[in-house]
C-alpha cells in the first residue's frame, strides 16, 4: 500500500465514527447528511496537515475536487446520489494516489457483498432488527453510503497494518 501506516493511523480514529455514521444514516434514511461530509473534509483539512507531508497535501485536495467534479456529472445523469457524489469527493484525499486501483477493487468487493447482504437481510427475518429503515422499501435503490462508508474505513484499517 502506497499509504503510510502513520497517516492512516492519524485519519482512522476520526474517520471511522463518520464512515459508520455514513452507512447507518444511508441505511435508515436514504441521505448521507451533510454534516458528514462536512466533518469529513474537515478532518483532513486539520488532520492532513500533520499527518501528511506538507508537499503531498495540495495534491490529495486536488483529489477531492476531481471526485466532486466527476460526482457532479454522474449525479446529473442519474447514476449516482447527490450525497453519494459529496461523500466520495470528502473521503477522496484519504487515498494515496498509488492506491487507486487497489481501492477500487476494494470498493467492488465491498459493493458485492453489502448489495448481496442488503437485499439477502431484506427478505428475511433479520429485517425485523431494523424495521424503520428506509432502505428496505426504496424498490431498487440501494444505500451505496453503505458501501462507500465501509470502503474508506477498510482502507484505513488496511493501511494502519500494511501501510508502508
Amino acid at each position: 500500500m502506497h499509504i503510510t501506516a502513520t497517516s492512516a493511523l492519524w485519519f482512522a480514529p476520526f474517520m471511522l465514527p463518520i464512515c459508520i455514521w455514513v452507512a447507518l444514516s444511508d441505511l435508515r434514511v436514504m441521505r448521507i447528511p451533510n454534516v458528514a461530509v462536512y466533518a469529513s473534509v474537515a478532518v483532513f483539512l486539520a488532520i492532513g496537515l500533520i499527518a501528511l507531508p506538507l508537499s503531498e497535501y495540495p495534491w490529495r485536495l486536488l483529489q477531492l475536487a476531481i471526485v466532486l467534479l466527476a460526482g457532479i456529472a454522474l449525479n446529473a445523469a442519474g447514476a449516482v446520489g447527490a450525497g453519494d457524489a459529496k461523500f466520495a469527493a470528502a473521503a477522496a484525499p484519504f487515498v494515496a494516489a498509488g492506491d487507486l486501483r487497489m481501492l477500487m477493487a476494494l470498493f467492488a468487493a465491498n459493493l458485492l457483498a453489502a448489495f448481496s447482504a442488503h437485499r439477502i437481510a431484506k427478505h428475511t427475518p433479520l429485517r425485523k432488527l431494523a424495521p424503520h429503515w428506509d432502505s428496505w422499501n426504496r424498490g431498487s435503490d440501494f444505500p451505496m453510503g453503505l458501501s462507500l462508508g465501509a470502503t474508506l474505513a477498510i482502507y484505513l484499517v488496511l493501511g494502519t497494518i500494511y501501510g508502508r
